[in-house]
């Protein structure tokens, strides 16, 4: 098992091997290649305004080895924010070491401690290994479905 030397928040330093990550994941998971420049944009964008997004990286002798993006939704029925879980990767070397289960530990303390009321997040319907994952988490499936529309450049 690795011991994660830290878990912090991204910077911008972290541009690079969080890009990587998020084109990675959605090459593994999904099977879509992402656009590179649009992807570094978004990273870019994320962390440098923490109202789009907060990364949060596990780091092991200065590499970064794993990542969550948290994302922030009002609810009015609950009065309260959720926050969204998103952008979730571990570098293959580190995977089934506990590295997620620590990310998750540290949003779960960072959102309590912002007064958050919940955390969600979205997984692929066929991706029953993350789903065993997050429910020993204590996660459960909801009963929502989520649609979508992609919408035009402007």
């Amino acid at each position: 098992m690795a011991d994660v030397s830290i878990i912090r928040r991204g910077q911008m330093r972290d541009l690079v091997p969080i890009t990587t990550y998020n084109i990675q994941m959605a090459l593994e998971t999904e099977h879509k290649r992402l656009d590179p420049y649009v992807v570094t944009a978004g990273v870019r964008q994320a962390l440098g305004d923490e109202k789009k997004g907060v990364y949060f990286v596990a780091e092991i002798d200065g590499q970064v080895v794993g990542q969550l993006m948290i994302t922030h939704e009002w609810s009015d029925w609950r009065n309260g924010d959720i926050w969204w879980i998103q952008s979730v990767y571990v570098h293959p070397d580190f995977r089934r070491q506990r590295i997620f289960k620590q990310l998750h530990a540290y949003a779960t303390q960072q959102a309590i401690l912002a007064g958050a009321v919940m955390l969600r997040l979205y997984v692929e319907k066929a991706n029953t290994r993350a789903q065993q994952v997050y429910a020993d988490l204590g996660m459960s499936m909801t009963e929502y479905l989520v649609m979508e529309q992609t919408l035009p450049k402007a």
